[in-house]
């Protein structure tokens, strides 16, 4: 019976192609000028106005084209049926084209928009710890990447991913983007207890989510009042669309339905993966939440919080804990009340976690909009087309964010105060200026990732504790292990990467067993852009994000000696830093051999000096940086002793955490260090050189900068004058006192 419905199908299909042929053919001959322009597709064209005629025969073509899509449609439905004619998994009844009432992408039509261009989309995201962080910017990208609105993301966060991405946002300054936070802590046990009931913690949850995977369940409360509807998302999601195109979705739901989701791809909820299981009860296969549109007004309405919990409540006691966090409940709610649910074609959200039926979302992979990892495997997951589903993901991950700072043409901006300070100042630059290029680097905005990898904070630091603080790039990514080995105290580093190469250090950190071993390293990422090394900024960036009272401030290229935090901190103790205002001097040495036998004792030190295997630190080229150390009197000194500052002093010192900032108008090479010395002289801060300390600099090839110090004399030109317009700025904020720097310069 079927095969013979089918046969006549196809009888009629050839038949109605064959009309349209003809009646193309009799358009084309008959005027080569209309034939010509009713050969484009019908929704580029316009209609010929001046023979009434043809745009009626045009007319009927179109009708008999329309009537020709739908009968492919039957005919291809047909072949999907099973044996016993029923729609195979996937698709749906409501519009008939592709699963879940969407049409296919690959008309010769491009779909309208009906999302005004302009509209403020809302997405809601809930983001936990540092590795959440992590994977949430690449969403970001993604959605970024295609969007052609301006966008709210409004983040439930803890305390770590808040001032993660709050500083990534605001140091991104994407146009047309508005950042909103909400405390994850709040919605896990209410905003008053004891007085209010917990929101989410009182419920036993198994996913690797932990608490944070039920906190979806809140948005209707967590959300400000006004909002009406919003995207969630979970933060392994990859966008391969515009995110405004499931936006448009919400104008198809039914007065009574209220959450938009996509049916589960998985045979979880059927109960059949393994003997004895039981999930939690849904309608069919269930709905995943990877992807949910939200009606929160309606759900408002209709007392979404006490629906949820009522339902959590009763199936709980059975149940005792939820497998898959707030799908569950989510799930268990629709059971109860399918009217509740609009049906999302599931290309809004390709499950690719293993056995699961998200090949059958796609004919082709043009197909495709939203790719889900939810799998804890995340790309190692199993499927016919992970290469192409990593890859795009791939993209993304490494995809320079400074691209998608671009302006919504015909949209008016979201108003950003440091955004338009910072465009007026670059717009006041002077392009004739011979320094333009140092000048415009200062101004640069880069983006900053803080705490790139776990990091465990001190909640009590020691008062005597103190931070390792230094800064790289690629190019050292070598000395980190061997620091880490000298070094046992917290490390604050910053890395001038690219997204690209962030990436590549993160699979190098993660493949260490010295720095996956440590959780008290704190690595901030803040991302290339410019032509030179923005060293000052990379110094303060990491300055900025250490937690104990005392910093010491180093180069990458340096290895302390054994046993130097606890010596610094015994030397903090016993110089009672805490009542005075000092700067503690680690002698500084180095070696012109790749290979070191590292000294295990100042005497062990001395011999090698000696016999010249070290030296003292750049005595060779610049003796001025660190000859006011004193190193003959080092070597015989028991005590700590005081030396007073001289023009071009750049040493490596211990401080308290809230010493003056690094001058950033330094980038590059020369001057970075001296003129942040200069500044702790003119804030009377001692110089006391300790007489046990030492630290060694590896040898290195020479950095790019410093090559273009060496080469240009218009380089070292502009350095000049960055130094006097210092020296002014010095004059300003310390008065008298600082004229004897601009002197002793003078006088050299």
């Amino acid at each position: 019976m079927l095969r013979s419905w089918r046969t006549k199908l196809k009888l009629l299909l050839a038949t109605v192609t064959l009309a349209i042929l003809l009646s193309w053919l009799y358009l084309f001959v008959g005027s080569l000028e209309y034939g010509r322009f009713l050969l484009l597709p019908p929704c580029l064209g316009e209609q010929p106005s001046r023979d009434v005629e043809r745009e009626a025969l045009a007319s009927r073509v179109r009708r008999v084209e329309e009537e020709n899509q739908k009968l492919r449609l039957q005919l291809s439905q047909a072949q999907m049926e099973g044996s016993d004619g029923s729609p195979q998994w996937g698709t749906s009844a409501e519009d008939g084209d592709l699963p879940g009432g969407e049409r296919s992408n690959r008309t010769a039509c491009p779909k309208q928009r009906t999302v005004h261009k302009c509209e403020l989309l809302h997405v809601a995201i809930v983001c936990a710890g540092h590795n959440a962080s992590r994977d949430v910017v690449t969403l970001v990208k993604s959605i970024l990447f295609h969007r052609k609105n301006p966008l709210h993301f409004h983040f439930i966060t803890d305390s770590v991913a808040h001032q993660i991405l709050q500083t990534l946002f605001q140091s991104w300054m994407v146009p047309s983007v508005h950042i909103s936070f909400y405390n994850a802590d709040d919605l896990k046990a209410g905003t008053c207890p004891p007085l209010c009931p917990p929101e989410v913690s009182w419920i036993p949850n198994k996913h690797y989510s932990g608490i944070y995977g039920l906190m979806k369940l809140t948005l209707t409360k967590a959300l400000p009042s006004n909002l009406s509807k919003v995207i969630v998302l979970d933060t392994d999601i990859t966008f391969a669309t515009d995110i405004a195109e499931l936006w448009a979705v919400f104008g198809k739901f039914s007065e009574k339905q209220v959450i938009g989701l996509v049916e589960n791809q998985s045979d979880w909820y059927l109960g059949n993966l393994w003997k004895n299981h039981k999930p939690w009860p849904a309608l069919g296969r269930g709905f995943n939440t990877g992807v949910i549109l939200l009606l929160l007004d309606r759900l408002r309405h209709l007392g979404w919080e006490q629906m949820w919990r009522l339902t959590a409540e009763r199936e709980l006691m059975s149940m005792l804990s939820t497998s898959l966090a707030d799908q569950d409940i989510f799930n268990a709610v629709i059971k109860q009340d399918p009217s509740l649910v609009y049906r999302l074609p599931c290309f809004w959200n390709v499950q690719l976690s293993d056995h699961t039926r998200s090949e059958q979302c796609y004919t082709e992979l043009s197909d495709l909009k939203v790719i889900h990892w939810n799998s804890p495997k995340k790309l190692r997951v199993k499927n016919k087309h992970v290469e192409f589903f990593r890859n795009l993901y791939l993209t993304f991950l490494e995809y320079d964010g400074n691209l998608l700072r671009r302006e919504l043409f015909g949209c008016a901006s979201l108003p950003s105060p440091p955004r338009d300070q910072l465009q007026q100042a670059l717009e006041e630059l002077d392009e004739d200026d011979p320094c333009y290029d140092f000048r415009q680097q200062h101004l640069t905005q880069h983006r900053i990732h803080l705490f790139f990898l776990q990091y465990e904070f001190l909640a009590f630091p020691n008062p005597t504790d103190v931070t390792l603080v230094a800064q790289l790039s690629m190019d050292r990514l070598q000395m980190l292990e061997a620091i880490c080995k000298h070094w046992a105290g917290p490390i604050s580093l910053a890395l001038y990467m690219s997204d690209a190469e962030a990436q590549q250090f993160l699979r190098y950190a993660q493949a260490s067993e010295v720095l996956s071993a440590r959780r008290n390293v704190a690595y901030h990422i803040v991302y290339k852009e410019g032509q030179f090394y923005p060293i000052n900024l990379l110094r303060n960036v990491a300055l900025a994000n250490t937690q104990t009272p005392y910093v010491f401030l180093t180069d990458i290229d340096f290895l302390p000696m054994y046993g130097l935090y606890d010596y610094l901190r015994n030397s903090i103790h016993q110089l009672e830093l805490p009542q005075r205002k000092a700067a503690l001097i680690v002698p500084a040495f180095e070696t012109l051999h790749y290979r070191l036998t590292f000294p295990k004792s100042k005497a062990e030190l001395l011999s090698m000096l000696d016999m010249g295997s070290l030296y003292t630190f750049r005595y060779h080229v610049w003796p001025k940086g660190h000859a006011p150390t004193d190193y003959a009197k080092w070597r015989t000194a028991t005590m700590p002793y005081r030396v007073a500052w001289q023009p071009d002093f750049e040493p490596y010192v211990v401080v308290r955490r809230d010493c003056p900032r690094y001058d950033q108008r330094f980038v590059g090479f020369g001057w970075n260090k001296v003129s942040h010395i200069m500044e702790l002289d003119a804030q009377e801060y001692e110089l006391l050189v300790l007489p046990n300390a030492f630290m060694i600099h590896m040898p290195h090839a020479p950095s790019f900068d410093i090559s273009k110090f060496r080469l240009s004399a218009g380089y070292r030109g502009c350095l000049q004058t960055l130094r006097e317009e210092f020296h002014q700025d010095l004059s300003r904020r310390y008065g008298a006192a600082a004229l004897k720097y601009l002197t002793a310069e003078r006088s050299l």
